[in-house]
């Protein structure tokens, strides 16, 4: 990050453009599902109209649910909103195992325990990266819950690609540090990019980390990076209206990735393209995903 880092994160966004410090001034009402492999934790804005209406939003690998916060009051005139820690991730628990599979049905727990205590009926998931694979897999293996998803650069693997021509190793292995300072000062976007609106940045990184007896680390389970099942072999197979939204500048979805996405999927996704956005798009232009969802939703 470009700024000098304190202890203070009010202080260090100050330069934020008010509607983000209004946003993450509104509190959501944060949740846990209890659940044998490991609790899911989640949070809830109610809408301020009377809706059966209901965004999920699903962050990325290694990232967590308070990156949507200050998106996600911006849709309240028009539905409920709930942002979802993968297992492994921000405040949910830890697990032996991770894969596509088990978050999807994570999201899926959520979607239904919020049906039924706020009659909600009409189901929209938005996914960024990681998260976009996952709703890609609920909306298809659920297609009767499921009625819109938004893909945001996400690297969707063709149903031929091989794992075995593309070893990947851990994005960050847990280190601890001896103060918040330091390790926040550490914090990077993956896949590395610049980013202007580095008050956002600071936003996500403050709730990145977390105090220990060992000192200061990481939120997330660096195991997952390492044994992440994911989809091989799977084509998506959703029937509801989707979306696939890029940034102009991104590395995954640059050159003959996003060919072959469009070539798989162009009958069943529409595509947009975000100009000057690398792949953390809600970061990078925030205000433009919004637009985008709201009239795609809305």
């Amino acid at each position: 990050m470009l700024m000098q880092i304190t202890n203070n994160l009010n202080q260090d966004i100050e330069n934020a453009p008010q509607w983000f410090k209004d946003a993450v001034e509104l509190r959501p009402v944060d949740k846990i599902i209890e659940h044998p492999l490991g609790d899911i934790s989640y949070s809830k804005w109610s809408s301020s109209v009377d809706t059966k209406n209901l965004i999920v939003l699903i962050h990325g690998t290694g990232a967590h649910k308070k990156w949507w916060d200050p998106i996600a009051p911006q849709f309240l005139n028009y539905s409920n909103v709930v942002a979802i820690d993968l297992p492994g991730m921000g405040e949910s628990g830890f697990r032996k195992k991770y894969g596509i599979k088990d978050f999807g049905e994570c999201i899926t727990s959520v979607i239904e325990k919020e049906k039924l205590n706020s009659d909600i009926e009409n189901i929209h998931i938005v996914g960024h990266s990681l998260g976009g694979q996952v709703a890609g897999y609920v909306a298809s293996e659920k297609q009767d819950l499921i009625d819109n998803i938004i893909i945001i650069d996400t690297f969707i693997r063709p149903p031929d690609y091989n794992p075995a021509e593309h070893q990947g190793g851990p994005l960050r292995m847990i280190k601890y540090y001896s103060d918040k300072i330091t390790i926040l000062n550490r914090f990077r976007l993956m896949p590395k990019q610049d980013c202007k609106n580095d008050w956002f940045v600071r936003y996500i990184a403050e709730y990145s980390v977390k105090e220990t007896d060992q000192g200061w680390r990481w939120r997330f389970d660096d195991v997952m990076f390492t044994s992440l099942e994911r989809l091989f072999g799977y084509k998506f197979s959703f029937n509801c209206p989707a979306l696939f939204v890029h940034g102009q500048n991104s590395l995954l979805t640059s050159g003959d990735f996003l060919k072959n996405i469009k070539s798989t999927y162009s009958d069943t996704m529409d595509f947009i393209e975000v100009s000057d956005a690398a792949h953390h798009v809600p970061l990078d232009k925030p205000l433009e995903i919004v637009n985008i969802i709201k009239e795609r939703l809305f």
